[in-house]
């Protein structure tokens, strides 16, 4: 399993309002991808950060959600964000 972890980090009042409006499409399209176990992005007491946990089966699940992520709306959106994650293989 590969797990990632951390924060998300708008640097903006525009890209905090970019996060708000495009999360939940990706977040539907995370949860569908095959392969992803879990997929939460809360924000928390600061308006700015948002706690970020997700999981995949394999590496090759989450590489495939890695490509997806940097070709969608999302990404572009929201490129200007902070991403301080930690990723980790847990298990076989």
């Amino acid at each position: 399993m590969i797990r990632l972890r951390g924060q998300l980090i708008a640097l903006t009042d525009a890209d905090a309002i970019a996060v708000r409006q495009q999360l939940p499409e990706h977040s539907r399209l995370t949860k569908a991808e095959p392969g992803n176990l879990s997929f939460e992005v809360t924000q928390t007491d600061d308006p700015m950060v948002w706690e970020v946990m997700e999981s995949f089966r394999d590496r090759a699940a989450f590489d495939a959600h890695q490509a997806r992520n940097q070709a969608s709306p999302w990404f572009t959106a929201t490129r200007d964000c902070v991403r301080n994650y930690r990723v980790e293989e847990i298990g076989d």
